[in-house]
């Protein structure tokens, strides 16, 4: 009954992996992706993207972390993920999930869900190259232009030797739309014999049980609910044991949004750090209905001080857009 951290590009980094795996109730994470194309990345790229590779691959919470690939070039992919291996990762992930358009249009993520073949070629030739100790794993959609290709291709990583997959509940024509097809996770999950991870619309404690009980899937993995709620996989394995525990209050997710923001500002300029804050601002909104009142005016704000001033006044009564 795991609960996973989804990978998000340009905001689940490793500062904020650090930040709600001290939280609690997060059994392991997955990388921003690794854009594999033609030349051989150097170690720094997969450091940057994995510095957790320093630290045996583990937070310092101690949740291991995967490191994910995404590419479509079988051998350039089999490369990449033996010098994962090699610098330290204890599990690689392959991206066929990805929905964006840059990313499909130069043959990567969800678009390769139209050939189950290549698909099977690259797990293939990841798994024979990385180590039997590292585990090689995928994550995907239902399908492309529908949802009618989970179950073929969620056959073809079997068989080339995924030991899990996650599948993401919709199409990359769907996007991020409600509702997530839960049951069509449960078609997938029947036609194979690995670990199926189920993913998608999963923000609240009621959501998670349902998923489960649709899809069939002991383990979920959870991007946006995580994001809007930090507390919320703490608040499941607490259901899990048939407790409860309080919901985290405004103050306690400002603390979080503020040690992040002093993990960013070790390596970035002000502007982009207010830029990811605005980000995780925006889905904690979501959650958390000071954020909604207070980011008309948190969304102006271009350097931390301030903003981290604006997040830590008190809110009283919704504010004048």
């Amino acid at each position: 009954m795991r609960i996973i951290l989804a990978p998000m590009e340009g905001l689940v980094d490793a500062p904020i992996r650090e930040t709600l795996t001290k939280v609690g109730g997060i059994d392991r994470c997955v990388t921003e992706f690794i854009r594999v194309t033609h030349g051989m990345l150097p170690p720094r790229i997969f450091y940057k993207y994995a510095p957790e590779l320093h630290n045996n691959s583990l937070t310092e919470a101690g949740i291991p972390v995967a490191v994910q690939l995404l590419g479509s070039d079988p051998v350039q992919m089999a490369r990449h993920g033996t010098k994962a291996a090699e610098l330290g990762a204890t599990q690689v992930d392959i991206n066929f999930g990805c929905p964006a358009k840059t990313v499909n249009k130069h043959k990567g993520g969800c678009v390769l869900m139209r050939e189950p073949e290549l698909m099977h070629e690259i797990v293939a030739q990841v798994r024979q190259a990385v180590p039997a100790s590292v585990p090689v794993t995928a994550k995907m959609r239902l399908g492309y232009d529908d949802r009618s290709m989970g179950v073929a291709c969620a056959q073809a990583l079997e068989a080339a030797g995924a030991e899990e997959i996650v599948i993401h509940a919709r199409s990359k024509v769907d996007g991020y739309k409600p509702p997530a097809y839960w049951e069509e996770i449960a078609r997938a999950r029947e036609a194979v014999r690995v670990r199926v991870i189920a993913n998608g619309e999963i923000w609240t404690v009621d959501d998670y049980w349902r998923c489960r009980e649709v899809s069939g899937c002991d383990d979920v993995m959870i991007g946006r609910g995580l994001i809007a709620r930090p507390d919320l996989a703490r608040k499941i394995r607490a259901s899990q044991r048939g407790e409860s525990v309080p919901d985290m209050t405004w103050p306690e997710a400002v603390a979080l949004v503020r040690e992040y923001a002093m993990a960013l500002q070790t390596r970035l300029e002000d502007r982009f750090v207010t830029g990811r804050i605005k980000q995780w601002l925006n889905y904690l909104r979501q959650g958390f209905v000071e954020a909604e009142v207070l980011w008309p005016e948190a969304r102006k704000i271009r350097q931390v001080a301030p903003m981290l001033a604006c997040l830590q006044q008190p809110v009283t009564e919704p504010r004048a857009a």
